[in-house]
């Protein structure tokens, strides 16, 4: 499970409880001007191959964690509830995609595409 936040001009992927060691990572901080969006497709992410495995674990119909290789591009994993996990696409990063579990996934893409929005378009003043 991943907990995700905005700090400031980035946004915070905290990875929770043992995860961390099944993904050999325990926090990722990406620029909001490198995000391109969030997406919720269960449905997608369960019939999705993770890759090659780089570092981390998989153990396939169970979970995924860590850091793969798929279709010639970096991706982070950190999935165990297929139903829970969303897509973020990143930018100017090593990974191109974060697949992660979380709590609320419609509330967390609704946020994450807010903040890419506010960037972009941001308010007047």
């Amino acid at each position: 499970m991943v907990d995700v936040s905005i700090a400031g001009d980035l946004i915070v992927f905290q990875v929770e409880g043992l995860h961390k060691v099944w993904a050999l990572r325990s926090r990722l901080e990406i620029p909001l001007a490198h995000l391109l969006g969030a997406e919720y497709r269960p449905d997608e992410v369960g019939r999705w191959w993770h890759g090659l495995k780089v570092a981390g674990t998989d153990a396939p119909g169970l979970f995924a964690a860590g850091t793969f290789y798929y279709h010639g591009e970096l991706v982070f994993w950190d999935v165990r509830h297929v139903e829970n996990a969303i897509v973020v696409s990143l930018a100017d990063e090593s990974y191109r995609k974060l697949i992660v579990e979380v709590v609320n996934p419609q509330t967390t893409v609704a946020m994450i595409n807010d903040a890419i929005r506010s960037r972009i378009d941001p308010p007047i003043a």
